[in-house]
């Protein structure tokens, strides 16, 4: 991650939330900037959400957090970052979440290519 030039974070939702394991990574990261606050100053950082039905902003909201809190940039997409689907490979399916997905990996190309000039 500190080598990175954008980071991509995603997490199933589970009872309105990230997966443990993403909380888990989150909270260790967050712990390990604190002692050298700018690690992740000005890096693109971009969450994507999986859901079955609803309940996906909090955890969308959750993972922004933390590159907000780390003064990273976050592009935008043409919707949320959310797909919807049940089992493995739904989210396939789902037609706008994968072309907002596509939309929302252009954006992330732009803008580190911007970054970097």
């Amino acid at each position: 991650m500190v080598k990175a030039d954008g980071i991509l974070l995603g997490s199933p939702t589970y009872f309105s939330m990230m997966s443990p394991e993403m909380k888990a990574l989150i909270d260790r990261a967050g712990f390990v900037v604190r002692a050298q606050p700018d690690t992740f100053k000005f890096k693109v950082g971009a969450a994507v959400v999986a859901v079955r039905r609803a309940g996906g902003m909090p955890t969308f909201n959750a993972i922004n957090n933390f590159f907000l809190i780390n003064q990273m940039i976050i592009p935008g997409s043409s919707y949320w970052n959310i797909g919807v689907g049940r089992n493995k490979g739904d989210v396939e399916a789902d037609e706008e979440g994968m072309k907002t997905m596509e939309d929302l990996g252009r954006n992330i190309a732009w803008l580190i290519k911007k970054i970097k000039k």
